[in-house]
């Protein structure tokens, strides 16, 4: 393959890094974005102030405020992050248009191609970095290297508002050094498979053969035998479509059986409804799902080909999915698998003799 440039720009904390450039009050304390610690809500984000207390994404409010009693909590403003997620992108298509969103607050730009001072990646992410901070009043960090997986580990070697470069001539030395833990699709009992396996970096992975991590990983083992050399040969996409369209809800109290979850379903289904009205046309609603998660936080999800998306298609699949728990609930969610049409209409003119 010829030689790529790829760039992944992550935002720092974002939706506290929006809330604290709104309201300046905030700044310089320990803050998050997140749920009410009294309706059993969630922390979305926080700030490093807040992170020094061991605050995290994903934790709950009310262990939140456990470790740091002085955290302000603050409700999210998806509007205001979606907004600002747009004028980032703004400067982005500047660039290039190989653009792959992950999500508001991160992207992967493949800058192989691009034209601005004369074709360097570095100096392109010190662009954005600098535009972003003059425009939007809120840092990025930045990865530049030949491939994703090293442009996103390098995003975060200096967060934040860091960049950090991983040449070509680099990338065998770097990854070598590099602990296993960090490799792309390496979670907690990877990780600690590995361990045993006394596989702590890549440089002890590079020791086993194909065919040997291939009996003990499976089909990972071939992606592990890759990583460890640097290899990645995944495409910046730039045409993202969506798979499903969902709504859920976590209640303040579990609910306590079947009957009382069913009774929710009717104001569930009018949200997914009106969710499925704003689509554009490019999309048809396919099959149905419904998610649970149990008092217990272990969740299931139920979905059926051929089920319409009528109340009483929801309520069986409703019935089959807790009777895999039956829990209490605390959380329930009902959506839609999405059908592609864009991409049919295109398969279609590939074969117009059919």
């Amino acid at each position: 393959m010829s030689l790529r440039k790829i760039i992944h720009i992550d935002c720092d904390c974002f939706y506290a890094a929006i809330e604290m450039r709104d309201d300046p009050r905030l700044a310089g304390r320990p803050m998050a974005v997140g749920g009410s610690p009294d309706r059993r809500g969630v922390i979305a984000t926080c700030n490093y102030e807040a992170r020094a207390y061991g605050v995290r994404s994903a934790m709950s409010s009310r262990h939140a405020l456990k470790l740091c009693p002085d955290l302000e909590i603050v409700k999210p403003r998806f509007e205001a992050y979606r907004e600002a997620s747009r004028e980032i992108h703004a400067i982005f298509r500047d660039y290039t248009e190989l653009i792959e969103p992950l999500s508001l607050d991160e992207a992967y730009l493949d800058v192989s191609e691009s034209q601005w001072y004369a074709g360097s990646a570095t100096r392109i992410a010190e662009d954005i970095r600098r535009r972003v901070a003059r425009t939007l009043h809120i840092t990025v960090s930045a990865g530049v290297a030949p491939n994703k997986f090293l442009a996103k580990i390098a995003s975060d070697w200096r967060k934040p508002n860091g960049i950090f470069v991983i040449t070509p001539e680099q990338v065998e030395a770097f990854v070598a050094a590099l602990p296993v833990a960090k490799l792309h699709g390496v979670g907690k009992v990877t990780a600690d498979k590995l361990n045993r396996l006394g596989i702590d970096t890549c440089l002890d992975l590079r020791e086993w053969s194909r065919l040997a991590l291939a009996r003990e990983f499976g089909s990972f083992g071939e992606r592990l035998w890759g990583l460890a050399r640097g290899i990645d040969e995944r495409a910046v996409h730039n045409d993202s479509r969506r798979q499903s369209v969902s709504v859920e809800n976590t209640y303040d109290n579990d609910l306590p059986d079947l009957a009382s979850c069913l009774e929710r379903l009717p104001e569930l289904l009018e949200s997914l409804n009106e969710r499925i009205a704003r689509m554009d046309s490019s999309y048809r609603p396919d099959k149905p799902f419904v998610k649970v998660k149990f008092h217990d936080f272990s969740q299931t999800t139920m979905e059926q080909a051929g089920a319409g998306r009528d109340l009483e298609s929801y309520r069986q699949l409703l019935r089959q999915a807790f009777a895999r728990g039956g829990k209490p609930v605390r959380l329930l969610g009902v959506g839609v698998r999405l059908r592609d049409l864009r991409g049919a209409h295109e398969q279609l003119e590939l074969f117009p003799g059919n």
